[in-house]
């Protein structure tokens, strides 16, 4: 078959994506802080935006946006993002709200937040700190101190060296017996354990200050970890010969050390999860407050409009560029509405859903999916799940992400029940469960199965790895 070249004119019709219309997108998949970030960015970019003052002034006729304003540069707009996913009721109810958004249930932002002592203290040292400071002390020639230095910055937050000491000899430029002496020498230090290179060399290491080296607490833990892990106490009891509990003695010791000695000195900062939405018990109903404590209270700035009504006072590109930047702000203004009404809107579907689970909890949570919610609303399924997305809930019985309400459903006697339900009774049958007896996976099918939920083994066996439950052999103990 030849190949050859000619032009064809064809005719198609795609759906493009105005650069409004993928930012409204952006901003609905946004979570808090980088949603704060991003309006505090246009803040600095946009003259015609500013910040709402704390003195919460009744908003003047200049700052509204009106569809009315007489300003010759405003030009007609494509359809906002999600108007014609709006049902009336919920429209109504924001509209008419007050200018500090109190009666939609927003918290008003604190522009004036006490300031915390704790910002002006010192910081902790973190383990590379910590280590770094004991190094100070030790009487070292320059090369091994240079290739302990190393050893330090190869540690991981566990405590553990993430390096060969070929890898540190070479970077350092110093002998291979000076980089296992300098090895040597942060493995002595605090804490106990640090620098080793794998679970076995730490648990070793921390034998030395207990004087516990060539015992058979060295012996179990360089030969018989596995042993351990599947309670293989009779086998290592006859094989070390020594009685029983000797051995359950033994273990005890082992399981008192630190398998992650740096892991208290990681430095880490634990990571805070603000909800985006409330769910507050109000008598018998619920109440759904969104969560804008974080987010600053924009407004279009009447100076700047003021300014573009006064045709003769700009040079042409001057006058472009506030144009420019008045739709831009009119239209992060309305995308910003949009994505409240959006979260609103799905957090109610998902209370109509599950009023059962805000009543009573996570047992009687009922099969749920993004489908469920698109058809109640009318929505695209990849708006809620854009509108979902790295989105937390707060109620009575914790804090939820809004992916938890949406799961797969088992079928039962009494209808379908959440596979969410279903964990949640495997996580209490385990935790009511004997120690010394715990039960198969063959077991918990069958207590399933009396309470009329019937699973198959191997679902019973996913559940409880998603769980993180260790097998049966994993949980007996034995005193």
């Amino acid at each position: 078959m030849a190949l050859e070249q000619r032009l064809e004119v064809k005719m198609l019709q795609k759906l493009i994506l105005t650069p409004q219309l993928q930012q409204a997108i952006k901003l609905l998949q946004m979570p808090q802080l980088e949603l704060s970030q991003t309006l505090n960015q246009e803040l600095v970019q946009n003259p015609f935006l500013e910040e709402a003052g704390d003195e919460m002034e009744p908003v003047a006729e200049d700052n509204v946006v009106s569809e009315e304003e007489p300003i010759e540069t405003r030009r007609d707009e494509a359809e906002t993002p999600f108007d014609s996913l709006m049902n009336t009721g919920v429209d109504d109810y924001f509209d008419n709200r007050s200018y500090d958004g109190r009666d939609l249930g927003y918290f008003s932002p604190d522009n004036n937040p006490t300031q915390s002592f704790d910002q002006y203290t010192s910081k902790d040292g973190d383990l590379s700190d910590h280590l770094e400071w004991q190094l100070r002390f030790v009487d070292l020639t320059p090369a091994v101190k240079e290739a302990a230095l190393a050893v330090i910055g190869n540690i991981d937050d566990n405590g553990y060296l993430q390096s060969t000491s070929e890898e540190i000899a070479a970077y350092t430029e110093v002998k291979i017996t000076e980089a296992l002496e300098a090895i040597n020498v942060v493995q002595g230090f605090d804490p106990s354990g640090v620098g080793a290179r794998d679970l076995k060399e730490c648990l070793v290491l921390q034998l030395e200050p207990l004087d516990l080296r060539g015992s058979l607490v060295e012996k179990l833990i360089a030969h018989n970890l596995k042993d351990i892990e599947r309670r293989r106490y009779q086998d290592m009891a006859s094989h070390y010969g020594v009685g029983l509990e000797e051995i359950k003695q033994t273990i005890k010791v082992i399981e008192g050390l630190e398998p992650k000695p740096g892991a208290a000195m990681s430095g880490s900062e634990p990571i805070y999860i603000k909800p985006d939405v409330y769910v507050v018990r109000d008598g018998e109903n619920f109440r759904i407050i969104l969560n804008d404590d974080s987010i600053p209270t924009l407004r279009i700035n009447s100076y700047y409009r003021k300014i573009l009504r006064q045709k003769n006072s700009l040079a042409k590109d001057e006058r472009e560029y506030l144009r420019e930047s008045l739709r831009s702000a009119e239209w992060l203004l309305k995308s910003l509405d949009h994505r409240n009404k959006t979260i609103y809107r799905v957090t109610d579907s998902i209370l109509k859903f599950q009023r059962e689970f805000f009543e009573s909890g996570v047992s009687v949570l009922r099969p749920q999916n993004l489908k469920d919610v698109a058809r109640d609303l009318g929505m695209h399924e990849s708006t809620i799940s854009r509108a979902t997305s790295n989105k937390y809930l707060s109620c009575q019985h914790g804090l939820f992400g809004f992916r938890f309400f949406f799961s797969s459903g088992l079928k039962t006697g009494n209808g379908t029940v959440s596979s969410t339900s279903v964990k949640e009774m495997i996580q209490k049958i385990v935790d009511e469960e004997n120690q010394a007896k715990p039960l198969s996976d063959q077991k918990l099918m069958d207590i399933l199965k009396a309470s009329n939920i019937k699973v198959a083994r191997r679902t019973v066996a996913k559940y409880r790895e998603e769980l993180r439950i260790p097998p049966q052999y994993l949980r007996k103990r034995i005193d």
